[in-house]
């Protein structure tokens, strides 16, 4: 089952490894990028950051597609990691659902200037695809570690 789908630019770093894993009791991460897909470096580094016991996937978005709805009907509890929200709308435009949304860290760079709390910064072009995935039916929650009280984003950028 998948219990966690996060946008995180940072995908496997230290508050997933050491915040959400160990709370959710995490089996498996998926990750979600045609780019990291192909990047053979970031991908060796990821697995070197992936805990012990924990397997690691690294998909394209079509991969993910065709994956998703089995590790959804699996016992396994699974954590979906996004790098940012073209992916989520890349899934949800293959017919895939995602509940929630958690929003963990979009991080400063040009074109971002509405921040939000300590690491979501969003561009004109984030807030569209939020308010398009809002619009599909999923709740979006900007939270960076478990113990963080939950952000409605949707509250956040009306």
């Amino acid at each position: 089952m998948i219990i966690l789908y996060r946008v995180d630019d940072r995908l496997v770093h230290g508050q997933v490894v050491e915040g959400w894993v160990p709370l959710l009791h995490v089996e498996e991460m998926a990750v979600v990028s045609d780019e990291i897909s192909g990047d053979e470096m970031r991908r060796v580094i990821m697995r070197f950051a992936t805990p012990e016991g924990v397997d690691l996937k690294i998909l394209t978005v079509d991969e993910a597609a065709a994956y998703l709805p089995e590790a959804e009907k699996s016992p396994r509890k699974v954590l979906l990691l996004l790098p940012g929200l073209a992916e989520a709308l890349a899934l949800t435009k293959k017919g895939f659902k995602i509940p929630v949304l958690n929003i963990g860290g979009m991080h400063y760079s040009t074109g971002k200037n509405l921040s939000i709390g300590k690491a979501i910064f969003l561009s004109d072009e984030d807030c569209a695809a939020l308010k398009e995935l809002s619009a599909a039916g999923i709740k979006i929650e900007g939270r960076g570690v478990p113990s963080d009280t939950p952000v409605d984003l949707m509250e956040a950028i009306a």
